[in-house]
C-alpha cells in the first residue's frame, strides 16, 4: 500500500533503519541510527551514513536511496546489515531484494520502504547526511520496528570513533 511521508515516520518512531544504495555497478547497505523527516511541505528525509562505511562511499554516487524498516524480531537482518561490511561481503546473497530505481537494492524483507532521489548531501564531522526527496513510500505491514536500543547491543562492522 502506497502512503505518505507522514505515515513511514509515525511507523519509524525511533527505529533504525537500514539504508541501500546502488552505484557505478556496486551496491552496498548498513543499519543506520540518524534519520528523520525534516520537512512537511516540501516532504523530506534525511539519512545521516558513516564516512567510514562501504556504503557511504557507494551513496556518495548515488542518485537515489532506499530507507528500509524492519520488525523488531528480525534480528538476522540488522546483523547482516549492522555487524558486517560490504567491504568484505556481498550483503545482497545473503538476503532477498529486488531492484528499485537506479538498480537501487529494496530488501523483500522490510517492513516499510522509502525510495527517494538524493537532493543533496550534508557532511555532519564522521557522518554525511543525504537529504531524500521522496520517489514512492510504502507500507507493507505495520510492526514494531527495530530500534535504536536494540542496535546498541550490535558490534558494528567498522570501529566508531569517540573523541
Amino acid at each position: 500500500m502506497t502512503v505518505s511521508l507522514g505515515d513511514f515516520v509515525e511507523q519509524a518512531g525511533g527505529a533504525m533503519v537500514i539504508v541501500t544504495a546502488a552505484a557505478a555497478g556496486r551496491r552496498a547497505g548498513c543499519l543506520v541510527g540518524f534519520a528523520s523527516q525534516v520537512s512537511v511541505r516540501p516532504p523530506r528525509f534525511l539519512v545521516a551514513l558513516s564516512t567510514a562505511n562501504h556504503t557511504y562511499r557507494v551513496a556518495a554516487g548515488a542518485s537515489a536511496l532506499a530507507v528500509h524498516l524492519i520488525d523488531a524480531e528480525d534480528h538476522r537482518l540488522a546483523e547482516l546489515f549492522g555487524t558486517r561490511t560490504g567491504d568484505e561481503l556481498d550483503k545482497f546473497t545473503r538476503c532477498a531484494w529486488t531492484a528499485g530505481p537506479d538498480g537501487v537494492p529494496v530488501l523483500d524483507a522490510a517492513t516499510a520502504v522509502l525510495l527517494g532521489r538524493v537532493l543533496e548531501r550534508i557532511p555532519f564531522g564522521d557522518h554525511v547526511g543525504h537529504l531524500l526527496e521522496p520517489i514512492s513510500v510504502t507500507v507493507r505491514r505495520k510492526t514494531a520496528p527495530f530500534t535504536l536500543a536494540q542496535g546498541m547491543l550490535l558490534e558494528p562492522a567498522h570501529p566508531v570513533e569517540e573523541s
